[in-house]
């Protein structure tokens, strides 16, 4: 496994055990309904966008193995 590859399932991993801490957080918080309602919806923005960054950073490291395999193996872009 290559150092990019390992880097995205760091993030991959992260970003489920963010998402499982947070709700098991939210779970336990003695806090009225109301207020946990709009906190989750606050955090769950932010984990939206987070992972739509680890996305584009997973389709980035993608295309550039598939260049580099297409390159090893002696084939041109097209």
């Amino acid at each position: 496994m290559s150092d990019k590859d390992s880097g995205s399932s760091f993030a991959i991993g992260f970003l489920i055990g963010a998402i499982a801490g947070v709700a098991i957080g939210f779970l336990y918080a003695p806090k009225a309904g109301k207020e946990t309602r709009a906190m989750l919806r606050e955090k769950a923005g932010e984990i939206k966008e987070k992972a739509g960054e680890v996305t584009e950073k997973a389709k980035d490291a993608a295309v550039e193995a598939g260049k580099r395999v297409r390159e090893k193996f002696g084939h041109k872009e097209e």
